[in-house]
């Protein structure tokens, strides 16, 4: 082998083009061992890369996952929590546009490597706030350590009980060894940071391989000319443009600058590329918001604990949609699906996932009994919400805070905001287990004469809510499955309709896109809406508002899912105005093409290069057909 084909060896995407002809046995031998090496660094780039997006994966999964614990550990609102979720995209929008047309002509591996880095010590920083704030502290009524003395939980103004500063230090000073809540209850919080300090080291250790990989990948020398040359490898690696000079020098920034608004322009008139990127950024907000409060709608909707919300979603729906995604690409490989197929496997999965999620809205539980809020104290529905009906003749005579929230079922089923505002006497506490005794308001609601008893935390939900949360799982999965199918097909209509030399740009404005007017803002107009369903807001201790508490189940219901399904909607009348378009500009092209052909004889590649198989939209000297060969 030449010195020259040793250089190129070391490159990823660049080698010199060898004239068409015979080989000889030597330059067989050469193009057999360059492909080798090629396929061996290849197969280490590609498997990095997907490490890559597993890190990835992680960390913004996580994240989705812990928007409760967030919620409930610093005590915000769902809006802040939005914003905190949006701001995970908001890192790109400085490089991403950049990165996307100069990565494509620099050295990517490093440039990825890089990103890896950033990625790394960013989700390290999220955990920082847990060991730099001060303790979470819950609300919960406590009498002292020492179970023997027992403290009325309703201090009567005639009473002469210890005043209530003396039992909020006593809450404040309990010792650590000592929880007094279960991870049942609504304001448990777990060790939420431990899972970014994971992701934060598996992110470091994606970037490791990136360091190592060469420039470019050699391009084995074939008896075809480029001419015949795969879409993939055209994709994978880098043609000879005017950016890169004969001699392999460094291709200029000045150079590569000059021609980026031309780019940019070029790609933005192409109404087939600016309309799929419409209606996939629409589809992406409805996904986005869906996704990141999925685990709270699951929690308030059908009672169940975060840790289970968060065990059902990655246990089920991300298999699901896994999935799907593999299956949309086993179709259009075995069925050798051309464009407007896939055009139309795109717009099905979208109508068919959207008309099953229509049908969770039947699959909702009601509102939890909560005296005061969702129903009188004497368990008539409805009420009318505002804070002084938080008390009752019942609990009239007690010094009550309205803006605790210390939840306490009573034996009638009814919930009541705490003890104190159920005219509970006395408590006793067993373990994690705090009893209450003697509570006016459970015995008022329970229709008997008399004192009835409470036990810390909210009452369960109806009997049939359980039934509920099992259909939901089943249609949550389905829909996961439908709408992830048509993920590769619409992968591939946005390949297929940007030229090959720009498709990186195009894919980079594209990502872009998405999480600028979709990853940033969904999860925060979503929050703001959720928030208007909040029936208790809770109060942090300098007075300032906190985290909502409990919510309207019906009212949560209909904003969640009908905001979701609204943006489908729009998201599928833009998807049906790219099957139209896509199927006027096949017809154009098809006419055009037997124009042609009447007055001039066409060679078989360049038949092959026009709109024979259906793919009709890209220039005459390639064939989109190539795209499903992988």
């Amino acid at each position: 082998m030449d010195t020259s084909s040793k250089e190129n060896i070391q490159l990823f995407c660049k080698s010199s083009m060898q004239p068409v002809g015979r080989p000889s046995l030597t330059t067989e031998y050469s193009s057999s061992k360059e492909k080798q090496q090629c396929c061996g660094e290849l197969k280490v780039f590609l498997g990095a890369l997907s490490f890559v997006y597993f890190a990835k994966a992680l960390a913004e999964g996580y994240l989705k996952s812990t928007i409760t614990q967030i919620e409930r550990r610093f005590d915000i609102p769902s809006s802040l929590v939005g914003v905190i979720d949006g701001s995970f995209e908001i890192g790109n929008l400085l490089v991403i546009t950049f990165v996307s047309y100069f990565g494509a002509k620099l050295h990517r591996p490093k440039i990825i490597g890089t990103g890896c880095l950033i990625m790394g010590v960013g989700t390290l920083l999220i955990a920082m706030p847990q060991f730099f704030m001060q303790q979470y502290r819950y609300e919960k009524y406590s009498p002292f350590s020492n179970s023997t003395l027992s403290i009325s939980p309703c201090l009567l103004e005639s009473d002469n009980q210890l005043p209530i500063s003396i039992i909020e230090k006593s809450q404040s000073k309990r010792s650590d060894d000592h929880i007094t809540i279960t991870p049942k209850d609504p304001q448990w919080v777990g060790a939420w940071w431990l899972g970014y300090l994971i992701a934060g080291i598996v992110s470091l250790l994606a970037a490791v391989p990136f360091w190592c990989l060469p420039k470019s990948l050699p391009r084995p020398r074939s008896r075809e000319d480029s001419n015949s040359s795969s879409e993939k490898s055209k994709f994978i690696m880098d043609d000879r443009t005017d950016y890169q000079t004969p001699h392999g020098e460094k291709s200029k920034i000045m150079e590569m600058a000059r021609d980026f608004l031309p780019s940019l322009k070029n790609i933005f008139g192409n109404p087939l590329y600016l309309l799929y990127l419409c209606a996939s950024t629409v589809q992406f907000n409805s996904l986005f918001g869906m996704v990141t409060y999925k685990p709270k709608y699951i929690e308030q909707q059908y009672g169940q604990s975060a840790s289970k919300a968060n065990f059902v979603i990655g246990l089920i729906n991300i298999p699901a949609v896994a999935l799907g995604i593999f299956s949309g690409g086993i179709v259009m490989k075995k069925f050798r699906i051309s464009l407007y197929g896939a055009a139309k496997l795109y717009l099905g999965s979208s109508v068919l996932g959207y008309l099953l999620f229509l049908s969770l809205f039947a699959l909702g539980c009601e509102n939890s009994d909560v005296a005061g809020l969702t129903i009188s104290y004497q368990g008539t529905k409805p009420v009318s919400y505002h804070e002084r009906a938080l008390f009752s003749d019942c609990n009239s005579r007690c010094k009550c805070s309205e803006t605790k929230w210390e939840p306490v079922c009573g034996d009638n089923g009814i919930t009541y905001a705490s003890a104190c505002l159920a005219g509970c006497q006395t408590s006793t506490r067993n373990g994690q287990t705090m009893m209450f005794y003697n509570c006016t308001c459970v015995g008022i609601a329970a229709s008997k004469s008399g004192n009835s008893s409470g036990v810390m935390g909210r009452c369960q939900k109806d009997n049939g809510c359980p039934k509920m949360f099992l259909y939901f799982l089943v249609i949550s999965v389905i829909t996961s499955y439908t709408l992830s199918l048509g993920g590769i097909p619409g992968y591939i209509l946005l390949l297929r309709c940007i030229k090959p030399q720009l498709k990186s740009f195009a894919l980079g404005i594209y990502t872009l896109a998405i999480r600028v007017l979709a990853g940033i803002p969904a999860p925060v107009y979503f929050g703001i809406l959720i928030d208007t369903s909040c029936l208790k807001w809770g109060f942090k201790r300098c007075g300032s508002r906190g985290s909502c508490r409990l919510y309207d189940s019906n009212a949560f219901r209909h904003i969640y899912l009908g905001l979701t399904v609204m943006l489908g909607t729009v998201s599928i009348f833009l998807s049906i105005a790219v099957l139209f378009t896509l199927k006027k500009n096949c017809v154009s092209k098809h006419r055009s093409f037997r124009t042609k052909r009447e007055g001039t004889m066409v060679s078989t590649t360049i038949r092959k290069e026009n709109c024979t198989t259906g793919d009709h939209l890209l220039q005459p000297n390639y064939w989109p057909g190539k795209e499903t060969q992988l």
